[in-house]
């Protein structure tokens, strides 16, 4: 019997198809969390915007390879898509990995990786503050949780002592990695206006192409500086790493999921990325879990759920 394209499905035939999406979503969120271990690797041997630049030398000529499987190729931009993905190469990409590397060179992996839970947090705040989105007070009430637990964190759980020296609590390190946040958030709101012209294909790899036009620039400054003979395996594997698992595939496997389970569904998967973070640092870079670290997460984890919960 033949089975038209408008028949729905059986139940379990659904099922089927849909469980490997969720486990390609909880590889991504593993591969990002790898990316931490990753970048600790590389963020000790060599400068930020070099590390970064490597990256996307990789990733880019990929990306195009996939936008030419999937789409045929680049669309031609207009002077407004030349600018937004601009934008967006600017703050994901090069804002974002330079404070991501400089993070990573001062700050151990895992609680690097605890930082990236504030993105949704951070993203709701700057659609209320320039766009006037409303905010309710659940969400509210999810933000000012995540907050106390990124406070948690930072502070190593002593907020009594933080508040009488602010400066011992928050390093550079810290701040780098509010600012790849902050930066991260950016691009999630002008990818809303790029993506309305754009595949996400074509935005990401037009912007990661900006990315490293820029992070090539600062490079060429730096690479004097780096003594390229002492780079062993390890660190080109992580770069090998970062441009592949963390940017390509997980980048394809994300919007594969976007695609067939849904934006809200995919995004829940992004709170893997910090507990997967933490592990993988623990395992193998023998960084330390410490209670702070553990509660601070859970409850950044839950005001997420909070900020994010659909009326």
């Amino acid at each position: 019997m033949r089975i038209s394209s408008s028949t729905p499905l059986p139940p379990a035939a659904v099922a089927a198809s849909v469980v490997p999406v969720y486990l390609r979503l909880v590889l991504v969120a593993l591969f990002w969390g790898g990316t931490f271990i990753a970048g600790r690797i590389v963020a000790h041997q060599m400068p930020a915007m070099t590390a970064a630049a490597l990256r996307f030398a990789v990733a880019v000529p990929l990306l195009v390879l996939v936008a030419w499987r999937l789409e045929g190729g680049l669309p031609r931009l207009d002077r407004k898509q030349l600018l937004m993905t601009f934008a967006l190469g600017l703050s994901g990409i090069f804002l974002y990995n330079v404070c991501f590397f400089g993070a990573l060179s001062r700050m151990p992996a895992g609680r690097t990786a605890l930082f990236v839970a504030l993105n949704p947090i951070v993203t709701a705040l700057l659609l209320a503050l320039l766009l006037r989105e409303r905010l309710g007070g659940t969400r509210w009430a999810g933000i000012l949780v995540a907050f106390v637990g990124a406070a948690v964190v930072i502070t190593r759980g002593d907020l009594a002592g933080a508040w009488h020296d602010i400066r011992r609590a928050i390093g550079a390190g810290e701040l780098l990695m509010l600012c790849a946040v902050s930066s991260w958030a950016a691009y999630t709101i002008i990818g809303r206006f790029a993506l309305k012209g754009l595949s996400p294909v074509a935005a990401t790899t037009y912007a990661a192409a900006w990315g490293l036009l820029l992070l090539g620039g600062g490079a060429v400054l730096e690479a004097p500086h780096v003594d390229w003979a002492a780079l062993d395996w390890q660190v080109y594997a992580a770069i090998a790493y970062l441009g592949v698992f963390g940017t390509v595939i997980g980048f394809i496997w994300y919007y594969q999921g976007v695609k067939t389970i849904g934006p809200a569904r995919t995004a829940v998967f992004n709170n893997l990325v910090p507990v997967f973070g933490i592990l993988l640092a623990a395992l193998l870079l023998a960084e330390p879990v410490l209670l702070s670290m553990i509660v601070g997460g859970l409850l950044v984890v839950g005001g997420v759920t909070l900020t994010n919960r659909q009326k």
